[in-house]
Parts: C-alpha cells; sequence; structure tokens
C-alpha cells in the first residue's frame, strides 16, 4: 500500500491523517493543540504538527505529504531564514485601520478587486504588512521574506533554511492581496505600497499538482485551509461550501474568476486550477460556543433547546459579530440582541435566536455569490459547527434549500492527503477517492427569519 500524509494546520490545532494513496482511506491519524491568540511564534506550528505527527505513528511508509493551513497569516523572516515576530493571524484585526488605508491609497475597492481579486480587509495578509511597516517598521526593516502559515510548515518539514527556496501555491496567495489569481501573478507593486517601499522575497508560486521531492520524500504544494476542504470532499462546479468553524466560510467552485468591487466576495483559486469565490465571516462556531455557556448547557443541550422553540425564535434576532465581523467590513462590531420582549425571553428562544443568526449571517455570503452568478447546485455544510443537530436541521429552513451533512472527518488534512497522492501520481487530474457519504436535510422555508435579520443587522454598535 502507497501511503501519503495530509496536515492541516488550523487556527487551533494540527491534525494529521495518513491515507492509502490509492482509495483515500484514512489508515491513521494524530492530533496536536496550537496555542490560543491572533499572534502566534510559527515554531509552535512545527512544534504541533511533529507532535501530531508521531501520535499518527511517524511518517515511516509515507512517499508524499502537503500541508493545508489557515489563510492569509504574516510570516515575517529575515535573511538567514529566522522568524522576526510572531506569526500575526487572520483573526487579529489590529490591521483594520491599515486595510481602509491601502483602500484608499489605490483607489477604492474596485481598483484592488480589479487588480487581485482581494479587497483588503484587517484578515489580508497585505494589510498586516502595512501595519508592520507602520507600527514596527525595525522588524519591517529586517524582513527579507514574507510567507504564509501553510509555506512555512512545508518549508520547515522538509527541513529548509533557505528563504529562497519558500513555495506556495495559487489557493493560499490568492488571499494575501497581492497575487492575482486570475493572471497568476505576484503584484509586487501593491508588496511595496503595503510595506513603503520595501520589497521582501516571496514564495515561488507552484501548479496544483508539482510537488518537490526531498530525499525520498515528495511534498505537495499545499493549499489554504478552504481549498483543502474542497479538494478533500470532491467538490466540483456548482457546488457551494458552508464551512463553520472558527469563521464561518461560504464558498462555491467555478470555472471562471469572481472580481467583487464592493468587497464582499474574495476571488480566491481554488487547488485544482479553477476559483473558490468565497465569502468569510469572522465568527462561525463560537457563535454557539457563547450561546451554550450563556445557558449553561452542552452543545447537544443547546441543540435541544433551539429546537424546541419556533421558527423565528418567537421574534427575538441575535446580530452575531461577537468579535467584530469581516463580512460586513466592522472589525469593532460587537454582538447584538434585538426584538426582547417579556414574553419571549425563553432558553429555548435564545437558543434557537443564536443558530439562526448565525446562519443568517452565512445566507448574506450565499446571497453575495449568488448575484455574481454562482449557481448553486447543492449546499455542503462542514466543520465543527456542523455537528450541532440544531445547525444542521434549521439551516435548510434559512438558505431555503435542502442541505447535505458530509460524514464527519477532517476534510481539510484529507484534502491536503489528496493533493500529496496527485503530486506524487504525476497524473494531469487528482486522484479520484470515493467521495463521502452525505445525509440530506431539508425543511419548509422561513424567508420572514432572514428577511427580520436584515432589517436589524446595521443596527449593531461599534461598526
Amino acid at each position: 500500500m502507497t501511503l501519503v500524509a495530509g496536515i492541516d494546520s488550523s487556527t487551533q490545532s494540527c491534525k494529521v491523517l495518513i491515507c492509502d494513496a490509492a482509495t483515500g482511506d484514512a489508515v491513521r491519524e494524530g492530533r496536536a493543540e496550537h496555542p490560543d491568540g491572533t499572534e502566534i511564534a510559527p515554531a509552535a506550528w512545527e512544534a504541533a504538527a511533529r507532535a501530531a505527527i508521531a501520535a499518527a505513528g511517524g511518517l515511516d511508509g509515507v512517499d508524499a505529504i502537503a500541508v493545508g493551513a489557515q489563510q492569509h497569516g504574516m510570516v515575517c523572516l529575515d535573511g538567514t531564514g529566522q522568524v522576526v515576530r510572531p506569526a500575526l493571524l487572520w483573526n487579529d484585526v489590529r490591521s483594520a485601520d491599515a486595510a481602509r488605508a491601502l483602500v484608499d491609497e489605490l483607489g477604492g475597492p474596485r481598483a484592488w478587486a480589479q487588480a487581485v481579486g482581494v479587497v483588503p480587509l484587517a484578515a489580508i495578509t497585505v494589510a498586516k504588512l502595512r501595519w508592520l511597516a507602520d507600527h514596527e517598521p525595525r522588524h519591517a526593516d529586517r524582513t527579507a521574506g514574507v510567507c504564509l502559515p501553510h509555506d512555512w510548515l512545508t518549508w520547515r518539514l522538509r527541513d529548509d533554511t533557505d528563504i529562497a527556496a519558500l513555495t506556495t501555491d495559487r489557493s493560499d496567495a490568492s488571499g494575501t492581496g497581492y497575487y492575482d489569481a486570475a493572471s497568476g501573478d505576484y503584484r509586487v507593486d501593491l508588496v511595496e505600497l503595503a510595506m513603503r517601499g520595501r520589497r521582501p522575497h516571496l514564495p515561488t508560486v507552484l501548479g496544483p499538482s508539482r510537488g518537490i521531492t526531498n530525499g525520498t520524500t515528495v511534498f505537495g504544494a499545499g493549499l489554504g485551509d478552504n481549498a483543502a476542504a474542497a479538494l478533500g470532499l470532491g467538490a466540483e462546479e456548482g457546488d457551494v461550501i458552508v464551512s463553520v468553524g472558527t469563521s464561518g466560510v461560504v464558498a462555491a467552485v467555478t470555472a471562471d474568476p469572481v472580481r467583487d468591487d464592493a468587497g464582499f466576495v474574495a476571488g480566491f483559486a481554488d487547488g485544482t486550477g479553477h476559483y473558490l469565490p468565497l465569502v468569510c465571516t469572522l465568527n462561525g462556531a463560537r457563535v454557539l460556543d457563547a450561546a451554550a455557556a450563556m445557558l449553561g448547557v452542552d452543545h447537544d443541550g443547546l441543540s435541544e433547546l433551539a429546537l424546541s422553540a419556533p421558527p423565528g425564535s418567537a421574534g427575538l434576532v441575535l446580530v452575531p459579530y461577537l468579535e467584530g465581523e469581516r463580512t460586513p467590513n466592522r472589525p469593532n462590531a460587537s454582538g447584538a440582541l434585538h426584538g426582547l420582549r417579556v414574553a419571549n425571553a425563553t432558553p429555548a428562544n435564545l437558543a434557537r435566536a443564536a443558530v439562526e443568526g448565525l446562519l443568517c449571517a452565512l445566507a448574506d455570503g450565499l446571497a453575495h455569490l449568488s448575484a455574481h452568478g454562482v449557481v448553486t447546485r447543492r449546499i455542503l455544510l462542514i466543520g465543527g459547527g456542523a455537528q450541532s443537530r440544531a445547525l444542521r436541521e434549521i439551516a435548510p429552513a434559512v438558505f431555503g434549500v435542502p442541505v447535505l451533512a458530509p460524514a464527519p472527518a477532517q476534510y481539510v488534512a484529507l484534502g491536503a492527503a489528496r493533493q500529496a497522492a496527485w503530486a506524487l501520481s504525476g497524473s494531469p487530474q487528482p486522484p479520484g477517492w470515493n467521495p463521502p457519504r452525505t445525509d440530506e436535510y431539508t425543511a419548509d422555508p422561513t424567508p420572514e427569519v432572514p428577511g427580520r435579520y436584515a432589517r436589524v443587522r446595521d443596527l449593531t454598535e461599534g461598526v
């Protein structure tokens, strides 16, 4: 049996899947946690990856490896390959003002959308580079190379130390704000704009099936986490993936790039040579965590309460901007509860309002994709939050269409493993692994729920 390994280095943890290269069946797996915070020493990713690999029984007999990881994080290296400062993660919003300044300096959102398919927000790497240049100029001066979390981890697992050997892929590069997925080119002028004239080295962008051989092991190009999940799911054109993890993501596989002049849809690339237009919210499964904590129940208890309440939560509406928001771009916003009355002030209504509020924010993302001509053939609901029974059962009512919930699996790690098998095979197409089993959820549409949400979501303070 030929074995390949997929690594998912997410915000919260590192997961490793070792799979049969021919079928995709998982043979063994391991996991290790990451420290909390919105900035982190990259060495923690390497330590967690090596611990997760050890927990998975090591890499003996593994012929190829690929890494999928959280997107946008800023990793700065000096000329000797040493980390200059802790990496800023996607959910660090201190770069919000820098993002607004960059948008203005290039001529507005449309100018950015046409240049690279992405309008800078606090999460996007180019905004973090501007923050670095303005707030830590000495660190900016030391920065000889800039890369992303999956770039850095792949580089370290290959035992490289030369920044000239850094590599990335289309999917992750397309989330930086200085790479145009449609043309396949870096916009170095935008890096210089962000860095106040500095021009650090950028990783070489590898094609989806490309790999680098280190000894007897092939290392795939790697992917951003959303592209990896799409590859692990076997998503095709017409599929919309709704992922409820630390963030909430709505993404679609398309044959052509999307450029959204308003900046709601990010024009990312996928892991196969196609595109992955994507809407990302800052708040995902942690909305459910917060609601469960407020009510003093676990997630099963939260689902039981939510499903016992009527659709619409008897008029109670939760706007779930608990940690600011990314789409819409409101990094300083807070959550809000609207429509509270004595008659609806029950734990069940609050539980359902939390689930419906999270789903309404994601439904807004789906509407933004549809406005750009994205046709929804089916919706796939994944991520840790998708384990919530209430979320699965209420989602088709809010979205207005049936929802498919694939069997729980580590889809980012699985997608990375599939890419590793692809790089190993040398085939022009990824291996045809069996698609996951799915359960279909249906419900009568409740358009009044997103309608009521739309009337109050812009009343939130601190935008």
